[in-house]
C-alpha cells in the first residue's frame, strides 16, 4: 500500500502577465467500472460527486507501522458504476461537438490501466453507445440540412481545404459512382441494411442536437481512423494493394482466390503552414449521416490490433484516433451557392483517442510480441506523462524548459492542443478491483498532475460580413414562387392575350348592318366607306400611338441602362475601393497580429528579465548577506587575533624575563663555580712555587750557607693560648666585576665595558662556543698553567661581556 499524501507546499504564485489571453485547465474526468463478480474486495470508494477516496487491500501496508491510510482524489466530476452512456456523454463529449460546429478542436482521450473499460467508455456497445458514435449523432442532427453535396469541399494533401464549383463536383460525382467500387461508402439513402454492430446503439429517445448553428453556412464532414502500434502510425481506412508478384502460383498461370496483400505502411507526421500537425497521406473519408459515419469507423475498427492477455480478453494492443473533421464556408449574398473563397472556409477538428491501458508484465505474463507491445505502450504513456509534468513546471514555476512532444507519436501528434489550439479533456477510467490497487495509485496521480496544466482558450472565428438570414430569405422567395406557379392554370397566357385583343376591337368603331345587293348601291358604300375610314384614321392613331410609348418605352429602356451601367461602375469603383479597403484591413490585420506577436515577445522577454532581475537581486541579497557575515567574522577573527597577539607577546615577554633570570643565575653560578675553581688552582699554584722556591732557595743556602736568621720572637702566653685565626680569603668576583691579569700577574678590575674593550682587543677575535647558558668558552687546544692562569679571567671577561650586551638588545 502506497504512504498517504503529505501536506502539499503551497503553490507558488506565477507571475502576472499582461497578455489577456484566457486559459483553462484540463477537464480531467473519473468513471468508475463495476467490479466483475460481487464478491470481489474492493479499493476505490465514491465520496462526492467529485471525489473519490482509496484504501488498500488488507495484504498491502503502506506505512512502516504496518497501518495504512487512505487517499482522495479530486475530479472536474466523478461518475460511479450506475452513470450511464448520455450522462456521461451530456457532462464530457457534449460541449466538445458543441465547439467543434462553431469553429474550435477539441481533444477528447481515455486513460486508465488494462481493463478498466476505456473502449467502453469511448465505443460503447448495441444499446449503450460510447462518446464516439454519440458526437457523431450530435453532429450530424446539429448540421443535417446545412450540409453541402459531395465533392464541393475537396481535401488536398498539406491538411488543408478546397472548394469546388457545382460542375465540378457533379462532374467528380458521376466519375466516382461509375468507376468506383467501394472506396466511399454509399450514401443512407441507399438501400444497404446498416452493420447490426451498431445498428442499435444510440436510440431515438437518446438522440440530440447543437442550438446556434450557422444557417448560412455549408457544412461537410471528413473522418479518419489511425492507430499507434509500436510507435509507428497505421492508417485503418487504407485499403491494403494486393502483392502482384507473390499471389501467383508456382507454376504460373491465374492468381490464387485468396491473394496476399501487402502489409500497410507506416505514416509520417508533417506540419502544415498554420504550425498544425497531420498524418501524412492518411485516408480521409467525407460521410453524410450518423450510419454512414459508423460503416467507416466500424471498418477501421476491424482491423484495429487487439489481443488476449490474462487481465483483458480483447485487449487494445494500440492507441486508436478517430479524427472528425468539419469544414464549413459561409453562402453568398444571395443565400444560394458557396462563396469561392478559399480563405472563407473554416476547418476545426474533434480527435477521439482510445489509449491502450497500461499493465505489467509480472501480471499479464506477456512474452514475444505482446511483450514489446507492452512495452512500447508504456514508454508512450510515460512520455505523455513526462510532457504533462513539464508543462505544469513551466505554467507553475515561470521556466522554460523544452517539452520533449517528440519523444513519442501520441505526443507530437498532439502538441498543438497543449499549446493552446483547442480543448482538451481526459476520462480516467479506473477498476475498483483490489488486485489493480498499485497501478490505480499511479493513474490517480497522473491525473491529479494534469488537472493543474492550463491549456489557452481558443478564440472565436471572425464573423462574416454578409447580412445574417440569407439561407432563410431565399428559401422563403423560392417557396413563393412555387406557390404562385401552382395557382397559376395552364391556360392564363393565352386568356389574357385574348381579352387584350377583344378590348382593342371594341375600341375601334362599329361598322353598320348593311348587305351589298347593287354594285351601284350609293347610300350603303359610302358610308361603309366612312366608317372604314375613320377606323383607319384610329388605327393610325393607334398606331403612331404605339410607336410613342415604345420610343418612349425605348429612351427609358436606354436611360435605365445607362443608369444601370453607371451602376455598374459605381459598384465597380465602389468594389475595387472595397478591395482596396480589405487590402488595408488585410495589411493592418497583419501589422496586428504582427504588433501582437512582437508585444508578446517583448511581454514574454521582460517576464524573463524580471525573473532574470529577480534572480539577481536574490543573488544579490544573498552575496550581501554572506559578506556581512564574512565581514563580521573577519572583524571577529582580527579582534581574536589581537587578544592572541597581545596574549603571546605578555607570554612571550613573561617567558623572556624568566629566561633571562634563569640564564643570569646559571651565569652567575657558572662564573662562581669557575672562579672558585680558579681560585683552588691558583692556591696549588702558589704552594707548589712555594715549593719549588724553597728547594731553590735551601739548596742555594747550602751552598752559599748564609748566616743563620735571627731569632723568631717568641710569643707571649697569651697569644699562645689563643687560637690562630685562619687567613683571609680573597672574595670572589661579582657578576658586574670583570677582572683581567696583566704580565705581573695582577687582577686588574673594569668596571667600564668600552675600558674592557680597549685594554682586550683580542678577546672578541678568538673563536668561542655559546653555550646553553649563556656563557662563552674558548674552543683551543691545551693550555699550559701559565698560560690558563693568565686567560682564565679573560673568559669569565668575556662572558659577561657578551651577557650584558645580550641584555642591552632585549632591553631595545
Amino acid at each position: 500500500m502506497q504512504r498517504p499524501a503529505k501536506g502539499k507546499t503551497p503553490r507558488r504564485p506565477p507571475l502576472k502577465k499582461t497578455s489577456h489571453t484566457q486559459k483553462d485547465p484540463v477537464g480531467v474526468y473519473c468513471r468508475i467500472r463495476p467490479l466483475g463478480a460481487t464478491d470481489e474486495e474492493c479499493c476505490i470508494e465514491m465520496i462526492s460527486s467529485t471525489t473519490i477516496q482509496l484504501h488498500a487491500p488488507d495484504g498491502i501496508k503502506a506505512n512502516r507501522n504496518g497501518e495504512y491510510k487512505e487517499t482522495q482524489y479530486s475530479f472536474k466530476k466523478v461518475f460511479g458504476i450506475q452513470t450511464s452512456q448520455i450522462e456521461l456523454f451530456e457532462d464530457v463529449a457534449k460541449p466538445l461537438v458543441d465547439d467543434l460546429i462553431h469553429c474550435k478542436n477539441g481533444l477528447l482521450f481515455t486513460y486508465g490501466v488494462t481493463g478498466s473499460g476505456k473502449t467502453f467508455t469511448m465505443t460503447g456497445s448495441p444499446g449503450e453507445g460510447g462518446l464516439l458514435p454519440r458526437s457523431l449523432d450530435m453532429l450530424f442532427n446539429s448540421i443535417g440540412p446545412l450540409q453541402a453535396k459531395r465533392f464541393v469541399f475537396r481535401t488536398d494533401d498539406k491538411n488543408g481545404m478546397e472548394i469546388q464549383g457545382q460542375v465540378d463536383a457533379l462532374l467528380e460525382r458521376q466519375k466516382r459512382e461509375s468507376n468506383q467500387q467501394s472506396t466511399v461508402p454509399k450514401t443512407p439513402s441507399s438501400k444497404q441494411k446498416p452493420d447490426p454492430e451498431f445498428a442499435d446503439m444510440i436510440s431515438p429517445e437518446e438522440a440530440c442536437k447543437c442550438e446556434g448553428v450557422d444557417e448560412d453556412s455549408c457544412y461537410s464532414v471528413f473522418v479518419s481512423y489511425i492507430e499507434i502500434y509500436n510507435n509507428y502510425i497505421y492508417d485503418l481506412l487504407e485499403d491494403a494493394p494486393i502483392d502482384p508478384i507473390r499471389p501467383k502460383r508456382p507454376g504460373g498461370g491465374t492468381p490464387l482466390q485468396n491473394p496476399e496483400l501487402i502489409p500497410p505502411q507506416s505514416k509520417i507526421l508533417r506540419e502544415d503552414q498554420n504550425h498544425n500537425m497531420y498524418v501524412s497521406g492518411c485516408t480521409e473519408v467525407e460521410v453524410k449521416s450518423t450510419e454512414e459515419a459508423f460503416e467507416v469507423f466500424w471498418r477501421g475498427q476491424k482491423k484495429r490490433r487487439i489481443a488476449d492477455t490474462q487481465l483483458n480478453r480483447e485487449s487494445s494492443r494500440s492507441h486508436s484516433v478517430f479524427i472528425v473533421k468539419l469544414a464549413q464556408a459561409p453562402l453568398d449574398a444571395d443565400g444560394d451557392h458557396i462563396l469561392q473563397d478559399k480563405n472563407q472556409v473554416t476547418v476545426s477538428q474533434l480527435c477521439l483517442v482510445d489509449l491502450a491501458g497500461s499493465e505489467r508484465t509480472s501480471r499479464t505474463k506477456a512474452e514475444g510480441s505482446r511483450l514489446r507491445e507492452a512495452g512500447n505502450i508504456n514508454q508512450s504513456l510515460m512520455t505523455l506523462r513526462t510532457c504533462i509534468e513539464v508543462l505544469r513546471e513551466n505554467q507553475m514555476c515561470g521556466t522554460n524548459r523544452m517539452v520533449p512532444y517528440r519523444d513519442s507519436k501520441v505526443t507530437h501528434l498532439f502538441k498543438n492542443y497543449f499549446d493552446g489550439e483547442g480543448k482538451v479533456r481526459m476520462v480516467v477510467c479506473v477498476n475498483p478491483k483490489a488486485d489493480d490497487y498499485e497501478e490505480t495509485m499511479l493513474v490517480m496521480r497522473f491525473a491529479e498532475l494534469t488537472q493543474e496544466v492550463e491549456v489557452a482558450r481558443p478564440v472565436d472565428r471572425p464573423i462574416c460580413s454578409l447580412a445574417a438570414g440569407r439561407r432563410h430569405r431565399n428559401q422563403a422567395f423560392r417557396d413563393e414562387l412555387s406557390r404562385r406557379q401552382e395557382e397559376r392554370p395552364g391556360g392564363s397566357n393565352n386568356t389574357e392575350d385574348g381579352s387584350v385583343l377583344n378590348q382593342l376591337l371594341d375600341s375601334l368603331p362599329a361598322l353598320p348592318a348593311c348587305e351589298l345587293v347593287d354594285p351601284t348601291d350609293e347610300q350603303i358604300l359610302p358610308r361603309l366607306i366612312e366608317v372604314l375610314e375613320r377606323r383607319h384614321r384610329i388605327r393610325q392613331m393607334i398606331t403612331e400611338q404605339y410607336t410613342r410609348t415604345a420610343n418612349t418605352l425605348k429612351s427609358m429602356l436606354q436611360e435605365f441602362d445607362g443608369h444601370l451601367v453607371a451602376k455598374e461602375n459605381f459598384i465597380q469603383e465602389q468594389r475595387g475601393k472595397l478591395g482596396e479597403k480589405d487590402k488595408i484591413m488585410f495589411n493592418q490585420k497583419n501589422e496586428m497580429d504582427r504588433l501582437e506577436k512582437k508585444s508578446k515577445m517583448l511581454e514574454y522577454k521582460i517576464d524573463i528579465l524580471q525573473k532574470t532581475t529577480n534572480i539577481y537581486e536574490g543573488d544579490k541579497r544573498s552575496l550581501q548577506q554572506e559578506l556581512e557575515s564574512r565581514e563580521q567574522r573577519l572583524q571577529r577573527e582580527l579582534s581574536e587575533r589581537k587578544r592572541m597577539e597581545a596574549r603571546m607577546q605578555g607570554m612571550v615577554s613573561d617567558t623572556k624575563h624568566q629566561w633571562e633570570k634563569e640564564c643570569e643565575r646559571r651565569v652567575n653560578a657558572k662564573q662562581l663555580e669557575m672562579q672558585n675553581k680558579l681560585w683552588v688552582k691558583d692556591e696549588k699554584l702558589k704552594q707548589l712555587k712555594a715549593i719549588v722556591s724553597e728547594s731553590n732557595n735551601s739548596a742555594t743556602s747550602e751552598q752559599q750557607r748564609p748566616p743563620p736568621p735571627p731569632d723568631k720572637p717568641q710569643r707571649n702566653s697569651r697569644e699562645k693560648d689563643q687560637p690562630r685565626a685562619p687567613e683571609k680569603r680573597s672574595r670572589s668576583p661579582l657578576p658586574g666585576d670583570v677582572f683581567r691579569t696583566r704580565g705581573g700577574g695582577q687582577a686588574v678590575q673594569f668596571t667600564d665595558i668600552e675600558t674592557l674593550r680597549q685594554e682586550c682587543p683580542t678577546v672578541s677575535s678568538r673563536k668561542r662556543r655559546s653555550s646553553g647558558d649563556g656563557s662563552g668558552q674558548y674552543n683551543g687546544n691545551k693550555m699550559d698553567w701559565n698560560d690558563r692562569e693568565n686567560r682564565a679571567p679573560v673568559a669569565s671577561t668575556s662572558s659577561a661581556l657578551g651577557l650584558q650586551n645580550g641584555y642591552q638588545k632585549r632591553r631595545k
